[in-house]
């Protein structure tokens, strides 16, 4: 078990550090191309914070090991509204505008239900389809409303003082330095994923678990981080839109993306009930009350953030 357990640590540790060279590597490579800021917000820093989403489930489902790769995609959606929202908020109140209420929540509540109801029975290969076919025609109605200014308000400071906040100001490096930066965020991301699936299925059958529970609990925790430290750190200099923008593409990538990429890679192979049924139900309810707190006052403040970390505490024993 020793070997699982460093394995998991491993795994963790590079996904941390490595998805976010990713990111910022290449978001500034695509601005340095001269790709519009609207689009590198929506389209490569959205899918890139999912990028160890996407690596340890689609490893997961590569090794046979789909319920890791699906407890990843629940327990991901679960800890973003929960622990990384309820961090932020601890941090300071978070202000939602009413524009994102009024498009992208209902976006992100349709793409869990559609993988919700995708999973029952299994992933196949035509829902796969489906499932991604929804995540271009929601990443280019996201893309349209940024660009005409749907999404920003008078407060939001822009599409490239947003990036300015995330990446920092556009980079002067030799386009070489970029690239090899985000390789290496690449081939880490990769590596962590790996090491992080063999960690934790290796786990499961020593500690005598399911994968499911340890894919919802020790991954979904792990593929989480990124966005937990962003969130924290985007709340405490009062960067509203990052926190909320960030969490919500997260769940959008995960249900849509991650999710077809299962069903691609394995079709149609079921999982638990624990999974399939609590699991998804435990994430629609998170989903529901996180945009309840949302819509109230237009903000997440301490005392909600500290019912959504008692919420991912306690859902926890539903899933074993």
């Amino acid at each position: 078990m020793v070997i699982e357990i460093l394995a998991c640590l491993l795994g963790l540790v590079l996904l941390a550090l490595s998805s976010d060279a990713l990111v910022i590597g290449c978001s500034r490579i695509a601005r340095r191309l001269g790709v519009p800021a609207t689009v590198v917000g929506v389209v490569v820093i959205g899918f890139g914070t999912s990028a160890p989403e996407l690596l340890v489930s689609g490893s997961a489902a590569l090794r046979g090991s789909v319920a890791i790769g699906v407890g990843n995609v629940i327990g991901s959606n679960i800890a973003n509204l929960t622990l990384v929202l309820g961090v932020a908020a601890l941090v300071a109140p978070v202000t939602v505008r009413r524009g994102l209420i009024r498009r992208e929540v209902p976006m992100i509540l349709l793409a869990s239900a559609a993988f919700g109801l995708a999973l029952q029975g299994g992933v196949s290969r035509a829902e796969a389809v489906l499932l991604l076919v929804g995540l271009a025609g929601c990443l280019i109605l996201l893309v349209r409303w940024a660009v005409h200014g749907q999404t920003g308000g008078p407060d939001a400071g822009g599409p490239e003082q947003d990036l300015d906040d995330l990446t920092g100001p556009k980079d002067v490096s030799p386009l070489l330095t970029l690239l090899a930066q985000a390789g290496a965020g690449l081939v880490g991301t990769v590596l962590g994923a790996q090491a992080l699936v063999f960690g934790a299925a290796g786990l499961a059958r020593a500690a005598g678990l399911s994968e499911g529970f340890v894919g919802v609990t020790i991954v979904a925790i792990g593929t989480s981080l990124p966005e937990l430290l962003t969130a924290a750190q985007a709340a405490r200099r009062g960067e509203n839109d990052l926190v909320i923008g960030n969490l919500l593409g997260s769940n959008l990538f995960n249900a849509l993306g991650v999710g077809g990429l299962i069903g691609v890679i394995s079709p149609a192979v079921a999982v638990d009930r624990s999974l399939a049924v609590n699991g998804v139900a435990v994430m629609m309810v998170v989903s529901f009350l996180a945009t309840a707190f949302m819509i109230r006052r237009l903000r997440v403040v301490r005392w909600e953030a500290a019912v959504l970390l008692a919420v991912f505490v306690g859902y926890l024993p539903l899933l074993t």
